[in-house]
């Protein structure tokens, strides 16, 4: 399948996955629906959660969700906000609409309908976005980017059992970082809170190649605002088993680390963020009682919200990486 392909796919599933969970009873969104939808703009997005039109259909911000910015390789900024689309008849929701904004204020549209929509909308949708990436530089890319995001977020209400998540959702915001309580192990070998960590303080940097740790100058603390963060969790083990006469001796090591999904760990298969990091998987780690830097084994890994809390990140003047845990960890 080719990169296209792939994306439309990813799209598609995302779509359909996202609908499902979201709704109970659905109806499909016809093609005269579509057209009609696509004449209907906010006035205002940073304002604007709730709109009416032609008292039939409704545009509501989805999930109550804060626009995203998306910046690329080229640096340019784009907008994107997802609303859902109402009917009003039965209050069915039966598309997500985006409003996607380029870093010259132009706007595009699109409508990804819901999964029980027939083909000949699904192909207009696809017709139409096709339509805009030829004009809006991987504006296909940054769709599926946000779909991907939002498809990860469904999934895991799915996984909390459907409940109400008011209270226990989680942000999948951009933010890249720690709680506060996290352990950095500094260029003195002492271990400090993540949230007392301050500009000019030296802490500890790997070379993953040749595991040599030097010390790094710290140039900032990175501070998030207090949110709901999601939180990945590793549970880290390094088992050592001697044969004996007596028995089976195990020298057992463990380490646990959370992190928001989105941070990059180096694993012996490449740099991954946290929340793809799957069970059995093996990330390098300090085994205290060897001075060493060895690889420990994912035991269990978990992903909640983490309650309303601050996250950090350091920004060091040099290396590709922490140790926090006594786990290595990339730098953002």
């Amino acid at each position: 399948m080719n990169y296209k392909g792939l994306t439309l796919t990813l799209l598609l599933t995302g779509s359909i996955l996202i609908s499902k969970a979201q709704t109970v009873n659905p109806r499909p969104l016809t093609i005269d629906e579509y057209k009609k939808a696509q004449t209907y703009t906010i006035a205002d997005l940073d304002k604007d959660t709730y709109v009416k039109f032609d008292n039939a259909y409704v545009l509501d911000r989805y999930e109550g969700r804060k626009p995203y910015f998306v910046t690329g390789a080229d640096g340019l900024k784009k907008r994107i906000d997802l609303y859902k689309l109402v009917a009003k008849e039965g209050m069915q929701e039966i598309g997500l609409m985006v409003f996607y904004t380029n870093e010259k204020g132009k706007l595009y549209k699109a409508l990804v309908p819901d999964f029980t929509a027939d083909a000949k909308v699904w192909a207009q949708y696809f017709q139409d976005i096709d339509d805009i990436n030829k004009v809006e530089t991987n504006f296909i890319l940054k769709l599926s980017y946000i779909l991907s995001k939002e498809l990860s977020f469904q999934q895991y209400k799915i996984l909390n059992g459907g409940k109400d998540m008011k209270e226990e959702s989680a942000t999948y915001g951009n933010d890249i970082c720690f709680p506060g309580e996290e352990l950095v192990t500094m260029a003195s070998g002492a271990k400090k809170q993540l949230k007392d960590v301050k500009s000019g303080d030296a802490v500890i940097t790997i070379d993953p190649v040749t595991k040599i740790a030097s010390a790094v100058k710290v140039k900032e603390l990175t501070t998030h605002e207090a949110k709901n963060y999601a939180l990945t969790r590793l549970v880290l083990v390094s088992a050592k088993t001697k044969t004996t006469k007596a028995g089976y001796n195990v020298l057992l090591n463990s380490k646990v680390l959370q992190a928001t999904p989105n941070h990059p760990m180096l694993t012996k298969q490449g740099n991954q963020k946290i929340g793809d990091i799957a069970q059995g998987q093996q990330v390098l780690c300090l085994n205290e009682q060897t001075g060493k830097y060895e690889p420990y084994t994912v035991l269990i890994k978990c992903e909640q919200a983490g309650g309303t809390q601050k996250v950090y990140n350091i920004v060091a003047d040099g290396g590709s990486t922490l140790l926090m845990n006594g786990v290595m960890v990339m730098q953002k």
